[in-house]
């Protein structure tokens, strides 16, 4: 099986937003509205998220200063 589809590579809304300190609803608003570009995956009628891009966009939200922060 591809590490991808690997078990617990595939997170719930639920998963992802405790993975990321925020609620689900504010997963909902930011797939809904394209904001923060957020990857997600759609299984039928379930959202999954992959634990690889959510390490990715954590990942390139880290910054050393807060003048870095705002030149994005």
């Amino acid at each position: 099986m591809s590490s991808v589809l690997s078990p617990g590579n595939l997170l719930s809304p639920a998963e992802a937003a405790e993975l990321l300190g925020v609620k689900t609803q504010t997963l909902a608003v930011w797939r809904c509205s394209g904001r923060h570009g957020l990857p997600f995956v759609k299984v039928g009628n379930f959202v999954k998220y992959r634990r690889s891009d959510l390490e990715r966009w954590l990942e390139e939200r880290t910054f050393v200063h807060t003048s870095e922060a705002n030149e994005k």
